[in-house]
């Protein structure tokens, strides 16, 4: 989906997990996510640092993904500024599986599965996924040299599910953990991370309760690399254990064309940066978070016509933030006319406020007395929908204060020093298009989106291309599926500055999964099927993103 990337071009294969935040609608990331990400309605955004662990989630264990973009911050809080992200699993059911895959770059992946449902009422999932590559190169082979290393990760991430499901009510427990360490592309430079998490949901016609905690430790080096990357030194090492405990509750109401809902949540958040200087020394920064708020969200229809509203008042310690939003839907046969308008925030995360890094020869320091971002966005969009054809459109524009970004404070050869700071007033604005054809066995989709996302003294915002877009062609009959397309994304500047463009570029992409009687399944899938290379960021050297990347597996299930 264009204008969906993490705050570089990296991949999630190789890229530090702090950089993995989620932009929508390009108004950017600065490592925190900017976007809501949830996994069966607890967040998969990471409480201390923003970013998202995407190493936790299986694709084959998911039933679907709902994705809205614009804020939503009215119902979701503050993380969801850019929009929102939900991750559903599979219900549970009798089947098992075990599969395999592995390709290029010594990349392997086993994963399995078990669920069963016990009398209709008792239900367990259980799920174990593990990963292992020898990674690839981020710098490029013209100034690669004795210091690089490949980029890459191993995990393993297991999950467990207990269902009770009544005739009218439901309760629900779920446990996942993870395991990650990954090399960042030099001999001394490494980080990991150790997570576990625990939730609990009650639902009954009207009433949902949820709460959840989570624990976890972030685990790092830093060095300093010579300009001949010959050799390294290691400058520090840190230790990030930090905790979360949230929960959330709301009841609905529906009465013939009106829908009502509201409630209310909260989440607490303990993190510490511990930092041992190398010869010498120690720096520890961090604190304590405590949000809640109260929302309220209703919906009615008249004839052709529906429109909702949503307000939400918000704390993030002492601090108030009200969040309105409101919208409307006139459709009729082929074609609908959609609107929206809304006020939304985000606060900084203990992340921002706490935590210094460096990648490469750029360090980024912390600061403790950022503002919250706030925003103010409108949209208006069309849809026309044919028998087998369906374009959207929309324009958009939020206007933005307060922006948070790694702002330059120097820039030498040797060393680029940023800092974490309220950038003032911004602008983004564009325009999204998808169309969607069908025909027979054949699948076409196409999206594009155009984004100027400029601070007021015009600079562009970071990371943000102002061309996005993608092209899919597929084929699907009985057990067999066919894919192939093109992402393609233009010129974006690395820094706040603009003095580091990122130039355009466009990779392919190639699946197949052929299914067999029996329950068993072969699969195929290459990706920068060209193998494009492309710069992904400066540290300030040039870093690359990921090559052409391919894997063949097998899996066999039970049931279909």
């Amino acid at each position: 989906m264009p204008g969906f990337t993490l705050l570089r071009r990296s991949s999630s294969l190789a890229a530090n997990p702090t950089t993995q935040g989620v932009s929508l609608r390009g108004i950017g990331s600065s490592g925190a996510s900017r976007t809501l990400v949830l996994f069966d309605g607890v967040p998969l955004t990471d409480p201390f640092g923003g970013w998202v662990y995407w190493t936790r989630a299986d694709a084959e264990e998911l039933e679907r993904v709902e994705l809205s973009r614009g804020a939503t911050t009215s119902v979701f809080g503050d993380r969801a500024m850019g929009g929102s992200i939900h991750l559903l699993s599979r219900p549970p059911r009798d089947r098992w599986s075990l599969g395999v895959e592995g390709g290029n770059k010594g990349t392997l992946m086993p994963s399995g599965s078990y669920s069963n449902l016990f009398r209709q009422t008792w239900g367990v999932t259980a799920s174990m996924r593990a990963f292992s590559t020898d990674g690839y190169y981020i710098v490029p082979a013209s100034i690669r040299n004795l210091v690089d290393t490949p980029a890459g990760v191993k995990f393993v991430a297991p999950q467990l599910k207990l269902d009770w499901i009544g005739a009218s009510q439901r309760l629900a427990f779920k446990s996942d953990a993870l395991v990650e360490e990954r090399q960042n592309g030099t001999a001394a430079v490494q980080n990991s991370t150790s997570l576990g998490s625990v939730s609990a949901n009650y639902s009954r016609p009207g009433v949902n309760l949820l709460a959840f905690h989570q624990r976890q430790e972030y685990r790092a080096a830093f060095s300093a690399i010579a300009a001949d990357r010959r050799t390294e030194r290691v400058t520090s090492r840190q230790s990030v254990p930090a905790e979360a405990t949230g929960g959330a509750g709301y009841t609905d109401l529906r009465r013939g064309p009106w829908h009502l809902l509201g409630g209310a949540d909260f989440l607490h958040v303990e993190g510490t940066s511990r930092d041992w200087l190398v010869p010498a020394g120690a720096r520890i920064g961090g604190g304590s978070q405590f949000q809640r708020g109260v929302f309220a969200q209703g919906d009615v229809r008249w004839k052709s016509l529906s429109l909702y509203g949503g307000s939400r008042y918000h704390w993030t310690g002492t601090t108030g933030f009200y969040s309105p939003s409101g919208g409307f839907r006139f459709g009729r046969r082929w074609f609908a006319l959609r609107g929206s308008a809304y006020r939304a925030f985000r606060a900084p995360t203990l992340n921002e406020l706490y935590r210094e890094f460096r990648a490469g020869n750029t360090v980024t320091l912390a600061n403790a007395n950022l503002r919250p971002e706030k925003l103010f966005g409108a949209e208006i969009g069309a849809d026309i929908t044919g028998e087998r054809a369906r374009l959207s459109v929309t324009f958009y524009r939020n206007d933005l204060s307060d922006l948070i970004a790694n702002a330059t404070l120097s820039a030498t050869p040797a060393l680029v020093t940023r800092e974490r700071r309220n950038i003032g007033a911004a602008l983004a604005r564009g325009i999204e298009a998808d169309f969607r054809y069908r025909w027979n066995s054949w699948f076409f989709d196409t999206s594009y989106l155009f984004a100027d996302s400029r601070v007021a003294t015009r600079e562009r915002i970071p990371q943000i291309p102002r061309h996005q877009g993608n092209a899919q062609l597929a084929w699907m009959r009985g057990g067999t599926q066919i894919a192939g397309g093109v992402r393609a994304s233009g010129l974006q500047f690395e820094d706040d500055r603009n003095a580091q463009p990122l130039p355009s570029f466009a990779v392919a992409h190639i699946a197949l999964r052929q299914s067999v009687p029996g329950g068993i399944a072969f699969t195929l899938a290459v990706e920068n099927a060209f193998d494009r290379e492309f710069l992904s960021g400066f540290t300030p050297q040039p870093q690359i993103g990921a090559p052409r990347l391919w894997r063949l597996g097998v899996r066999y299930t039970s049931s279909p």
